[in-house]
């Protein structure tokens, strides 16, 4: 039988590919674009599983490949763009999959704002609002400042504005007058203070802590992510409240089976939503989870497409480290970004990562002959440095040291 992946994150196409051979199913992955997969198609042998290439922002041409894969038991969805199409399409052919209704309130950032705020799980309400410099005195009226505006349907820290006063709010407003939305902007309340990711399992409304991740964004005014590490080693009163917090969240927001990635800030009055993504974590959080578990977490997106509980939900979590289930090492990453933008034509430092500690291995996101055309955001990522240790600050600094040795080259991009 074949398990369908409409998409996938860019890594942990080797793990999906294991997790469903030991299912006993074959992986068909359908793409527009097999070039963002390099990195883990060169990695697995030839044949590992199939490819169709679709344009799989065409919802008739997906459904029409999904048809033609013979014995479709499931259809895995692990991204933000395609997790409404994905539900939609999972309805239409009978497999099973989450409620489209509830995927399409989860991709509403503004929506499950209103909804947490409604139930006294968020300080503050979003406000949806016109790209256009007049907006300025509502969004001063009713959210206040610092504001944040952003992206209702957006990825990859793309279309966020931090403001801190007013001539900020309206020169974000200008540029956001000529930006294009996968959604609508919206403004919301700006908390202070660090940045982490709740990485979640649920089933049937039961919700798992699998472990705390921690991020490190850039500088004001870019707001991208620069750094994580996993598991962070949390003081167990602070597990236990981050643990009852998410779970009420996802019940709230009606994220009631697969993983989940909720982004949130620690403030002095606790915990406050980032966002909630349907999903494992992105960049090298689903390579981090399966070192620190010691196991394949991508078995348990593979139950979820086949509508069966992941064996993971039942797995007992470590004693005496606050983390959640990690028994084994943890990891630090970091994304190497290019000083401007322009043609990449190569990385230096990469050969001399064995030097360092904590085994730091490089995965490219960029090939040479790429445009990177945005640098403020995860668009211009051109690689990742992970490293391990044994607690995820040292995993952090480790990867640090190792990815200040690599440097992106990058030659002026010519004119199109």
């Amino acid at each position: 039988m074949t398990i369908a992946a409409l998409e996938a994150l860019t890594f942990g196409l080797g793990r999906l590919v294991e997790a469903a051979e030991t299912a006993g199913h074959r992986l068909c992955l359908l793409t527009g674009d097999r070039a963002v997969y390099r990195h883990e198609l060169d990695r697995l042998e030839p044949g590992a599983l199939d490819i169709v290439d679709v344009d799989t922002h065409d919802m008739e041409a997906s459904a029409a490949a999904l048809a033609a894969v013979p014995g479709l038991k499931g259809l895995i969805n692990s991204t933000d763009t395609w997790s409404v199409p994905g539900a939609d399409l999972a309805a239409e052919l009978g497999l099973p999959g989450p409620d489209p209704a509830a995927v399409r309130v989860l991709r509403d950032k503004p929506r499950v704002r209103n909804l947490l705020h409604a139930q006294n799980l968020s300080r503050g309400p979003a406000l949806t609002i016109p790209a256009d410099p007049a907006a300025a005195d509502v969004v001063l009226r009713q959210i206040g400042l610092p504001v944040v505006l952003k992206d209702s349907a957006g990825t990859s820290s793309r279309n966020v504005w931090l403001v801190r006063d007013e001539r900020q709010l309206h020169a974000a407003l200008r540029e956001a007058a000529g930006r294009p939305f996968a959604g609508r902007l919206f403004a919301e309340p700006f908390f202070a203070g660090p940045v982490y990711s709740a990485e979640t399992l649920s089933w049937a409304g039961e919700t798992k802590l699998l472990g705390v991740l921690s991020r490190q964004m850039s500088p004001e005014p870019s707001v991208r992510e620069e750094a994580a590490a996993f598991p962070v080693a949390l003081p167990e009163p602070e597990f236990a409240l981050i643990q009852d917090w998410v779970g009420r969240v996802l019940e709230t927001a009606g994220h009631d089976a697969g993983f989940a990635h909720v982004e949130y800030v620690l403030t002095t009055d606790g915990p406050e939503l980032v966002e909630i993504n349907r999903r494992i974590g992105g960049a090298l959080v689903g390579e981090a989870l399966c070192r620190a578990l010691r196991t394949n977490v991508y078995d348990a997106m593979i139950a979820v497409a086949l509508g069966l509980r992941p064996a993971l939900l039942d797995a007992p979590a470590a004693t005496g480290t606050a983390a959640g289930l990690a028994t084994g090492p943890a990891s630090g990453f970091v994304l190497v970004y290019p000083d401007r933008p322009g043609i990449l034509t190569g990385w230096t430092g990469v050969d001399g990562l064995a030097a360092f500690p904590g085994s730091p291995e490089w995965y490219p996101t960029a090939a040479p002959g790429d445009r990177l055309q945005h640098v403020s955001d995860q668009r211009g990522c051109t690689g990742i440095v992970l490293a391990e240790g044994a607690t995820a600050e040292l995993a952090l600094h480790r990867a640090l040291s190792a990815a200040g040795s690599i440097r992106p080259l990058v030659a002026a991009d010519a004119p199109e």
